[in-house]
């Protein structure tokens, strides 16, 4: 289903959501105003986006000291049960 499908504004309004459905199964839907080519509906290219393994690494390591629990006082400011402010 890739020809093209050309129909006037009207009728686009008309029935929007099938010519919708139309193009994001890949077949491109022309619009014309006044019987000229207006404007084109067709699908978004998907986005690709590679995975990049160690791409963090340059922020380095957090250290072992990021896993220990926090103290007491660093608790008790983080507290929703304390109103300081």
């Amino acid at each position: 289903m890739t020809a093209q499908l050309i129909i006037n504004v009207h009728e686009a309004k008309t029935h929007f959501s099938k010519f919708l459905e139309r193009a994001h199964m890949g077949q491109e839907v022309i619009l014309a105003k006044a019987g000229k080519p207006y404007a084109r509906l067709m699908p978004l290219a998907p986005v690709v986006s590679k995975r990049q393994p160690g791409r963090l690494a340059a922020f380095g390591d957090v250290g072992s000291a990021f896993f220990e629990p926090l103290p007491d006082a660093e608790l008790a400011a983080w507290s929703p049960n304390k109103a300081t402010r």
